[in-house]
């Protein structure tokens, strides 16, 4: 089959309509067939669970193509198992991974002239949702459920690609707080993160990273990402853990890739905010943008500076290559990460 007539290298990240997406009802008990659906508009009831107490989850992960014309998944099952755990947090029912798996291949052959050619920097993004469609006043769990899968071509998150970006350490606002769903991907961590982001962009900066909700000592996340950085010595991967934070699938990568590729020390831990003066290099990180080295973070009345001239700090663009390398085909896949999707 023939490409899509779009001009791949220039492609924003974006939604873009594709021939078609999948649809799976939970329905007194079990999970349906798929049913594949060619329009872009589902069918609700304006008392959904959904639209009213906020019972949605979802993912996103990517299809890339490889030099040899193959497509391959990039470790699916790992948000297969985290889109149950935010169900479970929701009184949601997922589901189960095996179904999951199903789908995401299933959407990429079924669209697969939507999957940008290799090289082009591009790729296929494919965001699953789970939302609760029974019609309810009462505020309670829904009966019945929607798994809906879509998929769009994409370009890079950011349009500046791999560059150093300025970012600003956010102390009053919160998009999550301990015993919430900080830890789930889920839409209201998203909706909470929307005044602060555009608050940040209107003073300068490309992004904010978080501090904790209940001392403001510890640095949290990005709105849409992970933060990490590398030590002054250049041997330690330095990323914040707490129950606020949405585990990221990528950093979880970079962080075994760390270790193992590149013999550093990783150290997953609660990271004081005054840390950021021991760093010599920071960034964020999620499956939209990878990595996205951070060139200054401000804090207060001060700035750090990370890189200068638009460098990317050598251990992130090792990182950087070694992951987008192993995605796309071009470094050995000795994790056994890739998943091949099957187009014929």
């Amino acid at each position: 089959m023939e490409k899509a007539n779009l001009d791949w290298s220039n492609l924003p990240f974006g939604y873009m309509k594709t021939d078609f997406h999948l649809e799976y009802y939970y329905k007194d008990g079990k999970w349906s067939e798929a049913k594949v659906v060619e329009k872009d508009t589902i069918e609700l009831s304006m008392s959904a669970t959904s639209l009213h107490y906020g019972q949605e989850a979802f993912e996103g992960l990517k299809a890339y193509e490889h030099k040899d014309g193959s497509v391959s998944l990039f470790r699916p099952e790992e948000n297969a198992r985290r889109l149950q755990k935010s169900a479970e947090k929701l009184i949601m029912v997922a589901p189960p991974e095996e179904l999951f798996l199903e789908a995401v291949e299933k959407i990429v052959q079924l669209n697969k002239r939507f999957v940008p050619p290799y090289g082009t920097g591009a790729a296929l993004y494919i965001r699953p949702l789970l939302i609760g469609i029974s019609g309810m006043l009462g505020v309670q769990p829904s009966n019945e459920y929607l798994f809906l899968v879509f998929a769009s071509p994409v370009g890079p998150y950011f349009k500046e690609g791999l560059k150093p970006l300025k970012f600003k350490i956010e102390e009053k606002m919160k998009r999550a707080a301990p015993g919430g769903t900080g830890d789930v991907k889920v839409g209201g961590n998203y909706a909470a993160s929307l005044r602060v982001s555009r608050a940040a962009r209107a003073e300068g900066f490309k992004e904010v990273i978080y501090t904790d909700a209940e001392t403001n000592q510890y640095l949290d996340e990005s709105g849409p990402a992970n933060f990490f950085a590398i030590s002054k010595d250049g041997n330690s991967y330095i990323t914040p853990k707490s129950e606020t934070i949405l585990p990221s699938i990528t950093n979880k990568s970079l962080m075994y890739l760390a270790e193992h590729d590149l013999e550093l020390t990783v150290e997953n831990r609660p990271v004081k905010v005054d840390e950021i003066y021991d760093f010599s290099e920071a960034g964020c990180c999620g499956t939209a943008a990878v990595i996205t080295p951070i060139e200054s973070l401000s804090f207060r009345d001060d700035t750090i500076v990370y890189t200068k001239d638009g460098k990317v700090g050598p251990v992130s663009q090792r990182l950087y290559d070694r992951l987008t390398g192993m995605q796309v085909g071009d470094v050995e896949d000795k994790f056994g990460w890739n998943r091949k999707v099957k187009l014929d």
